[in-house]
């Protein structure tokens, strides 16, 4: 286990941690008290599991009513009284996996197998953001419950922690600003916090990769396990020499996304930096679902257990359990979906199951074939650009429970003199457990820019540029006076970049404008660029490889007050200012910052906002 010191600050403080999955969600939480070592504990009891022995994940299922009503959430929903009322009532079923990977999944994402078709329709007058709210709603009134009942004086002591708790929710590793900002108002309107800058504050993002990595440190690569192949620092504290340090690559397999995250490391001291930009694939568990429902309906055309109800009942049983017991293709498996009455002999149906052998069994295994080689694949693109050898792979999630899935994956990081492996226990709460690690221990030191950052600006026109001429009908004369070219993208923070925690990175513009009290407010977009070139001049190429993560909103009416009224050589008239707009990107989440002086400096925080249209004449370079 992780050594962890004593926690020293000068208040308790609760720090809660939500892993919303596809097929469960869970919950982790700490306490911290001044001068004691902190300890996470998971939630393990919530409605409609009081009586199982406790349970520390729920499933991911909601049901609401004609009007847009959560009715039944989490395990209440499974309840034969729930399910019974739903179809009377008609209510709507929401599996989580139709919302937080489809709704939410960024369209920059590999997923051919995807299509807008493949996403249902949300209740009436919901949207992804208010469901996402009654969820988060749901886990915080069983998080608080537990801890009420859980914990000497509980009542008491939630009720003075509960207005400063500290949030980390946890989004797979593919998710960005636009994402992470639904996200956020996902809390205000679950009632997690206030819409206020103190109450953003205590939202803490994190990718699953990296909290799944926190937990494979504090629970698997700092146990005895690996005694053996202690990774130790070098001795000459050359930090910057990442060859010293030993490669690990965390897979978290859960039921709708694979992420992948690369990080050097050493344990005695603790030093983690990441090394290669994380990678995620939406081609978890419930694809090989899918997948086997199209398999199961090909197979049973012609017999009367080909019905669409009958084999949507097979498939589900096929997901909770023939997928995780599939161990070999050699030896037969069973969907067992009815009584001893229900026999087709032509179709492998005996005493109330379907038999799976021979080709069909074949076919099983290809069914998870496409996860497999998004792994594979993922994996030695993290390979290729990590600078230090991987030593260790750990395959964590609930897709990791897959016995076939680490049988495949074993032979193949074998093949590369690999140490492969999976931790043996709670594999649904990793993520949980490993948020609240982040809180806590905060590992990570460096992080990998995983695109290109910047911002749209202009060119002036330079007649002799090759790329200028090229672009030369869009030639316009700007407010001071000058030929230049729209589109033109200025990189702030290119991909590939290592930055640690506190590390700026900014770049200097003019903002020059007709009016004067156009200079009251300035507005930046920053985009992100998700193709090959390591230098984008241009946002007319590629179009499609450009987006928009946030807008920095800055009250410059200060410095506005002082601008003096310059002339142009063709004799018009405008006012200028300059601005450097920051970047941070050394924690999980990307800030942006604009600053500007007038004997004093200035700084004004940019979050994630709404975005707005830029003022007509002007000019940003």
């Amino acid at each position: 286990m992780l050594f962890r010191q004593p926690y020293r600050g000068p208040v308790h403080k609760l720090v809660l941690a939500f892993d919303v999955g596809v097929v469960y969600s869970s919950i982790s939480y700490c306490i911290l008290q001044p001068g004691k070592v902190p300890k996470i504990e998971l939630v393990t009891r919530y409605p409609a599991q009081e009586h199982s022995g406790g349970d520390s994940k729920i499933p991911s299922i909601l049901y609401y009513d004609s009007n847009g009503t959560a009715r039944a959430i989490g395990a209440e929903a499974l309840q034969e009284h729930i399910i019974e009322r739903a179809e009377d009532d008609g209510w709507i079923k929401l599996a989580w996996f139709v919302l937080w990977k489809l709704h939410l999944w960024s369209r920059h994402l590999v997923a051919n197998h995807i299509t807008d078709d493949d996403i249902p329709p949300l209740p009436r007058g919901k949207n992804v953001v208010e469901v996402l709210g009654d969820f988060m709603q749901y886990l915080f009134r069983c998080a608080r419950s537990y801890i009420e009942e859980a914990h000497s004086n509980g009542s008491v002591l939630w009720r003075a922690l509960e207005n400063s708790i500290e949030f980390v929710l946890t989004h797979p590793n593919g998710w960005e600003g636009p994402q992470q900002t639904q996200i956020r108002l996902a809390a205000v309107l679950g009632g997690l916090i206030p819409s206020t800058e103190d109450g953003m504050a205590r939202v803490h993002l994190l990718t699953e990769g990296e909290a799944s990595l926190h937990y494979c440190i504090a629970n698997t690569l700092a146990s005895d396990a690996l005694s053996n192949t202690p990774i130790l620092a070098p001795e000459d504290d050359e930090d910057d020499d990442i060859s010293a340090s030993q490669g690990v690559v965390v897979i978290n397999a859960g039921g709708g996304t694979i992420n992948l995250s690369a990080y050097s490391m050493t344990l005695s001291p603790t030093l983690i930096k990441e090394i290669a930009a994380t990678e995620c694939r939406l081609q978890g568990s419930v694809f090989v679902t899918r997948r086997a429902r199209d398999l199961l309906q090909e197979k049973l055309s012609g017999s009367r257990y080909g019905a669409p109800e009958i084999v949507q009942h097979m498939t589900e049983i096929f997901d909770r359990t023939t997928k995780g017991m599939f161990r070999n293709p050699e030896d037969p498996a069973f969907i067992k979906f009815g009584t001893i009455r229900d026999k087709d002999p032509q179709h492998n149906i005996r005493s109330g199951q379907l038999k799976l052998s021979g080709q069909v069994l074949q076919d099983v295994a290809k069914l998870f074939e496409p996860s497999i080689s998004s792994i594979i694949e993922a994996f030695e693109t993290q390979r290729k650009a990590a600078g230090t050898p991987i030593t260790f792979v750990f395959f964590v999630g609930g897709f990791a429970a897959s016995d076939w899935m680490f049988a495949k994956l074993h032979a193949y990081f074998q093949s590369l003199n690999i140490s492969f492996s999976r931790p043996d226990s709670h594999c649904n709460q990793i993520v949980a457990n490993g948020a609240v690690s982040y809180f806590i221990d905060h590992l990570v030191s460096i992080r990998v820019a995983r695109f290109t950052y910047g911002t749209e600006s202009i060119a002036l026109f330079n007649p002799s540029d090759m790329e200028h001429r090229a672009r030369q009908k869009g030639v316009f004369r700007s407010v001071s006076g000058f030929l230049a070219l729209p589109r033109a993208f200025v990189s702030i923070l290119t991909k590939g970049t290592f930055v640690s925690e506190q590390q700026e990175f900014s770049k200097k513009f003019a903002i020059r404008r007709y009016n004067q009290a156009a200079c009251n407010q300035v507005d930046v977009c920053i985009m992100s660029y998700r193709g090959l070139l390591q230098k984008p001049d241009w946002m007319d190429t590629e179009r499609s490889l450009f987006s928009r993560l946030c807008t920095v909103h800055a009250d410059t009416s200060k410095i506005a007050e002082k601008l003096t009224l310059k002339r142009s050589a063709e004799g018009s008239t405008y006012y200028s200012m300059e601005i450097r707009v920051i970047l941070l990107f050394g924690l999980t989440e990307l800030k942006a910052m604009i600053s500007w002086e007038d004997g004093v400096s200035h700084r004004f925080p940019g979050g994630i906002a709404s975005l707005t249209r830029a003022f007509q004449g002007e000019e940003i370079r």
